[in-house]
């Protein structure tokens, strides 16, 4: 008689496996499939095999209609179900993430993991580094492939962007290490190193010796579109499961990478922050243009030299401003309860908090208030007329071609300029004001970015140069001297307080269906309260957020975003 197997298809909604014959494919755990479901044909996995016949007659089940080759290993098809729970998404979904994108039938042999050419310089505990921005994570990686070496399994090391994965994949092999960078049948036989992006949290590696997360507080690594989810976190639970250490790096640590064990500070943290000119914009003459004088003379010493980029100027602002500043003095509209930013509103101005006041400059009374509106088409304009040369205007959608010494655009511009003369972040309080919590983490995760491209202050060459409008702050503070142990220890204690990541557990609803899982994920004693764009539900830990969520139907029907750390 044949056997029975269990299919998970792909279509999302369904969220439980049909069972069908094998037909005699010889079919494994984790295989994909092609099955008839309905009136259709559609492709799945294989989630059980050798399950029990029905009573009925097991030749009344439809056979599977091929076979598709390889897909996850069974440990990786158990952390795609996890995944499903934890942030409250198809299991499919994640299944597709560790399939092959063609047919696989047959893997290579993988070769045996043999020292590094270049032995490590020091030794890097296990746990989350605070790193400089300019510290060569090669290292920490070669020291973690030393250190699980003889482990068996592979070592998995996730960077945030492809160029920087394909950058480290060749640093390694010249080293003499075997490295799977984009190439699923490898990591699905176990090489030794196995190099990725977000998706390689994912990757189908039978079991991991160890994993490197550099720069795990990028939010490249982070999935903003539905369903959410971060590379850090599931990486987390995969050491966990095969019992294997952890090393993560990032620039500031949030708390939910610093965890219970805390953090280690690279004692190169300083000298290898760049140098920080801060350009305080207040008070200013109007006419002086975009860029302030000091940001133009840096500019200029840097065309006189010879890197392919001379200038790169930073703003992260595509549409038209939000902020608003003083016409006379330059001090921006900011509210004098909370700080925040005020918009215009029907009577005067308002901050996110609600507060309102009338329409003035709380610093010099003036009522000529004016919005701060630049995009990155406008700034590249100005900045060519300032400065009289040509500027290349860098986008997502418009990469650096190498045409122009200077630069303006987005943080695209990270993945195409690889070094600069200097670099101006134009509007810093566009960073410090926004209205989201991690404002100020990213604020500083661009600076380190930007510090990549000047190199560090030991050595003196180039500078960062922050435009803003605005007094004493800590952030900016902290960036300068280059030290941030306050700014980590404020925001640990803050989540403490407020019980979030990785203190508790949250989730944002959002959709048509919104109000009815709320009502629902209320009636089961989370605590669920409307806010803007829908509604955010708090419980005392993940697991007991995302317990409730799965006994709830009507999450199907809404985006849920679950937030909260599991260190």
């Amino acid at each position: 008689m044949a056997g029975v197997v269990r299919v998970l298809t792909e279509v999302a909604p369904l969220e439980r496996g049909f069972d069908y014959r094998d037909g005699g494919l010889a079919l494994s755990v984790g295989d994909r499939v092609r099955v008839a479901l309905g009136p259709r044909s559609v492709r799945g996995w294989v989630i059980d095999q050798d399950v029990a016949a029905p009573e009925r007659d097991p030749e009344g089940l439809r056979a599977v209609t091929a076979s598709l080759g390889l897909g996850p290993p069974p440990a990786v098809l158990e952390l795609a179900r996890w995944a499903a729970w934890r942030y409250c998404a198809p299991w499919s979904h994640f299944l597709a993430t560790a399939s092959p994108t063609r047919i696989v039938r047959e893997l290579p042999v993988a070769p045996a993991a043999g020292p590094a050419a270049s032995p490590p310089r020091r030794v890097w505990a296990p746990g989350t580094h605070q790193l400089a921005p300019t510290t060569d994570p090669l290292d920490l990686v070669l020291h973690a492939y030393e250190a699980t070496r003889g482990r068996g399994g592979s070592l998995l090391v996730l960077v945030p962007h492809e160029g920087w994965a394909e950058r480290l994949a060749s640093r390694l092999e010249r080293r003499g290490l075997a490295v799977a960078h984009g190439d699923w049948a490898r990591a699905r036989a176990g090489w030794p190193v196995v190099v990725g992006t977000r998706a390689a949290a994912f990757a189908p590696a039978p079991r991991l010796a160890g994993a490197v997360v550099l720069d795990a507080d990028d939010d490249a690594l982070a999935s903003s579109a539905a369903p959410t989810w971060d590379a850090p976190t599931v990486v987390a639970e995969r050491c966990r499961r095969d019992g294997a250490p952890r090393w993560t790096g990032a620039l500031w640590p949030s708390p939910g990478l610093v965890g219970p064990g805390g953090y280690a500070r690279d004692p190169d943290l300083v000298p290898g922050w760049p140098r920080v000119v801060l350009v305080d914009r207040r008070d200013r003459d109007p006419h002086e243009g975009a860029l302030a004088p000091e940001v133009l003379e840096a500019a200029r010493r840097a065309l006189a030299g010879d890197e392919p980029v001379a200038l790169a100027v930073l703003h992260q602002r595509l549409g038209t401003g939000r902020l608003l500043a003083c016409g006379r003095c330059g001090a921006l509209a900011r509210c004098p309860e909370c700080g925040q930013a005020e918009a215009e509103a029907e009577r005067g101005l308002v901050c996110p908090g609600g507060h309102a006041r009338e329409r003035f400059c709380a610093a010099c009374a003036s009522t000529a208030l004016r919005r701060v509106r630049s995009g990155v088409t406008t700034l590249a304009r100005d900045v060519a007329a300032q400065l009289g040369v040509a500027v290349a205007e860098v986008t997502a959608a418009r990469p650096y071609d190498g045409a122009a010494r200077v630069v303006v655009g987005t943080e695209a511009l990270f993945a195409s300029v690889r070094r600069a003369g200097a670099v101006c972040v134009f509007d810093a309080d566009q960073y410090l004001l926004a209205p989201r919590a991690a404002a100020r983490r990213q604020f500083v995760h661009a600076l380190g970015r930007a510090g990549r491209l000047v190199g560090p202050r030991r050595e003196g060459r180039a500078a960062i140069y922050v435009q803003t409008r605005r007094g004493e702050d800590p952030v900016l503070e902290a960036v300068v001297a280059a030290r941030f142990d306050d700014l980590v220890a404020e925001e640990a204690a803050e989540a403490a307080l407020l019980r979030l990541s990785p203190f508790g557990g949250e989730a944002r609803l959002s959709g048509e269906g919104a109000a009815e899982l709320a009502a629902e994920l209320a009636a089961r004693g989370v605590d669920v309260r409307e806010g803007a764009g829908g509604f955010v539900a708090r419980a005392p830990d993940v697991a007991t957020l995302c317990d409730a969520l799965a006994a709830c139907a009507s999450r199907r029907r809404c985006r849920v975003a679950v937030a909260g750390g599991d260190g």
